[in-house]
């Protein structure tokens, strides 16, 4: 199960990277390995739906309930992926599935909503093109099966309106109406130019409606004219708020703003956007978006904190305070390196070789782990792992490592003598073991020591005690040598 949740979480990074299919092969090789986990069929659904995907997202997602009926992500999963395959009514169904198990659920609750919108708006419609004021990053069409087909009834045309009986208020909205319409089905035909002219005569007739200039930012955001959708958003907001509009329209346009900026790089700016649209309304689109941006920038930020020869300046430090017997301050020089250069293993070996002093065995694991992904050519990372792995009493895992090691230079001393000692821990028993270290000068030197004694009787008696005493690297060194020669084990 160890061998899972590192694909697991190598999948979950992949996919705050925005590395979708990455992502898509990690939870894959982790669900051969565990075809049972829930948790890994629902995560591999978010990979395939973030690269459109959708047949299989709804597949993992459908697996997920399969294999756990009573958790509602497993339904909130099934709802995205058929919403976006435009299976609305699958969608819905599937969110009203989730609130079963869990009613109170915001991602199903919401998600509901999503749908229900989506389907109004439809029917208000009459089966016309979607209208811009609902602004979809993608054509939304209703499946047959999904929604009844308008010819099936054919409501009667309603006769036109007769401007003469209309105030001029009313005169000028409709006309405003009128034109958007025109626009709007030139937009669908990706007719920018008339769509835009259509629009801007709809924004003279009422220049009070938000709508019109979020349907002109849209034209010029299709156009790659971000400064001007920026600008046309921003003036839209403003004759938003005089008059009172509907703060998801006023959402909109800040997410549109956002969109703009992040198509720019901009990433701070597209992240100071969409928490303005959260703010006015949230959405799981605007949510998602941030959270990429939110992404991207911690990434931009980590490559430009890059610097090779600052990493070496702290590795040189960390050397210093690793040879005084320093091993906590080491291990913040070494850390610091590894976030300057955090593509060389040497770094990660020296952190291990501090965890391995101061008994922090998983955590000089990892290290090791990590250092032998980056090369898996570099010896020192087996050795440190079989050492770190002897420490832990994983005998048989220690000598995997030495093996390791070996491969790759048969006579490497270290190495040898390592896979030489695991060889005969199996052969050992522990009277054995006792009289052996018994005869070491130096382990009799160490019990004979009261101070000692008294901290082997604290460790005894309370096991925390250990992380207490290991903090002083002149007491670090006998416990290991302790251990190493059998006489006490840390678990």
């Amino acid at each position: 199960m160890e061998r899972v949740n590192e694909l697991k979480e190598k999948g979950n990074q992949a996919l705050n990277a925005e590395k979708y299919q990455e992502a898509i092969e990690a939870y894959t090789e982790a669900i051969l390995l565990d075809d049972k986990n829930h948790v890994l069929f629902s995560n591999r659904s978010a990979a395939y739906a973030k690269a459109g995907k959708f047949s299989e997202a709804l597949e993992d997602a459908e697996k997920t309930i399969a294999l756990n009926p009573t958790w509602a992500k497993g339904y909130s999963r099934k709802g995205a992926a058929a919403a976006g395959l435009h299976d609305y009514k699958k969608a819905f169904e599937a969110y009203n599935e989730g609130l079963k198990c869990d009613p109170k659920n915001a991602i199903l609750l919401q998600g509901r909503q999503e749908i229900t919108n989506v389907v109004l708006q439809f029917m208000q419609q009459q089966g016309g093109p979607m209208p811009m004021d609902i602004d979809p990053p993608r054509s939304q069409r209703f499946p047959s099966s999904s929604v009844p087909k308008p010819q099936e009834k054919k409501a009667a045309k309603p006769a036109e309106p007769n401007l003469n009986e209309m105030s001029e208020e009313e005169r000028q909205k409709y006309l405003g109406k009128k034109e958007k319409e025109a626009g709007n089905a030139a937009y669908k035909k990706k007719d920018f130019d008339n769509a835009l002219s259509h629009y801007t005569k709809a924004m003279e007739y009422d220049p009070t409606d938000i709508t019109f200039y979020n349907n002109i930012a849209a034209v010029y955001f299709e156009r790659k004219q971000y400064d001007e959708c920026i600008k046309m958003c921003e003036k839209g907001i403003e004759i938003g708020r005089e008059n009172r509009a509907d703060f998801k329209l006023i959402g909109k346009a800040f997410a549109r703003i956002g969109n703009s900026y992040r198509k720019m790089e901009d990433y701070q700016q597209a992240k100071v956007y969409y928490e303005k649209a959260m703010s006015e309304h949230r959405t799981p689109e605007v949510k998602t978006s941030l959270s990429e941006v939110e992404s991207k920038i911690k990434e931009l930020e980590r490559k430009a904190y890059i610097d090779p020869v600052k990493a070496e300046e702290e590795k040189e430090r960390g050397n210093d305070l690793y040879k005084k017997g320093d091993y906590s301050t080491a291990i913040k020089h070494y850390s610091e390196a590894i976030k300057r250069n955090p593509d060389d293993p040497k770094l990660y070996s020296n952190r291990a070789a501090c965890y391995t002093k101061l008994a922090a065995f998983d955590l000089g694991l990892k290290d090791c782990e990590m250092c032998i992904n980056l090369d898996d050519k570099f010896i020192k990372g087996y050795i440190r792992k079989g050492k770190i792995l002897q420490g832990m009493q994983k005998t048989s895992q220690a000598m995997t490592a030495y093996q390791k090691a070996l491969e790759l230079d048969p006579s490497n001393a270290e190495a040898l003598e390592g896979y030489r000692q695991c060889s005969l821990n199996f052969h050992r028993n522990p009277q054995e073991v006792l009289k052996n270290a018994m005869n070491d000068p130096e382990v009799q030197q160490i019990l004979k020591d009261p101070a000692m004694r008294l901290i082997l009787e604290q460790m005894q008696n309370d096991p925390n005690a250990v992380k207490e005493h290991l903090q002083n690297p002149a007491i670090a060194n006998k416990i290991m040598k302790l251990m190493e020669s059998g006489i006490i084990q840390i678990h």
